[in-house]
């Protein structure tokens, strides 16, 4: 058996679990989030995905660090997944993909105000904002509060008539407030709060999209 490996006090030192243990203790501890996960606030925001592809409205999606990679994965799957014979298509756009007009937006205006600068130009009623967090715009960290940019954004979209989803953890944070369906991934362990947040994150959107394409398919 291997020895998983940890850092303390600035150094790489052994630990005594072994991979076998390691592995069942991540997989136990993923197999419970899902098992408290709130199906109604997955079912919501299903519903209100649907309805913006019946009404032709654009969905935005948007992150920060990993979360802005998860948000370009699931503007690419709800574009391509759900994109079938003789239907309509998703009208779908990630904010954190555009990197000159982010640092162009996070030089002029602040890292805090870039996604909702970027969305001053496109937001209309009816359009759905879907935002990725692990802790949903609490917490902080040296650079001060983390991601006021997807709550601002979120805020925004609600004075403009948009539909909000949350993607979050730890409880939700702002997001949850502000969501009008915001799943959150329930805390099994802290230690791993965003690996275990962002990795169920896209396992539910995958959820998401799939059930999408089979709404499509059934109209």
């Amino acid at each position: 058996m291997g020895e998983a490996a940890g850092v303390r006090d600035g150094v790489l030192v052994a630990s005594a679990v072994s991979d076998h243990s390691y592995i069942k203790s991540y997989c136990e501890d993923m197999t419970s989030a899902l098992a408290q996960l709130d199906h109604e606030s997955i079912e919501r925001a299903i519903q209100i995905l649907f309805e913006a592809w019946e009404r032709r409205r654009t969905v935005f999606a948007v992150g920060n660090g990993g979360s802005a990679s998860t948000a370009t994965h699931f503007a690419c799957d709800l574009a391509k997944w759900t994109a079938l014979p003789g239907k309509t298509r998703f009208r779908v756009l990630c904010l954190n993909d555009n990197i000159p007009l982010v640092s162009a937006l996070t030089n002029d205006e602040g890292w805090a105000a870039v996604y909702s600068e970027e969305l001053e130009a496109w937001l209309e009623p009816g359009d759905v904002l879907v935002g990725f967090s692990v802790h949903g715009g609490s917490g902080s960290g040296n650079a001060g509060a983390w991601s006021q940019n997807i709550p601002a954004a979120m805020q925004l979209g609600r004075s403009r008539g948009a539909r909000l989803i949350g993607f979050a953890g730890d409880g939700g944070g702002a997001m949850r407030n502000l969501a009008d369906a915001c799943i959150v991934v329930p805390t099994v362990n802290r230690d791993r709060i965003t690996i275990y947040t962002e990795g169920m994150h896209v396992v539910l959107h995958h959820m998401v999209c799939d059930r999408l394409r089979e709404r499509i398919a059934a109209t």
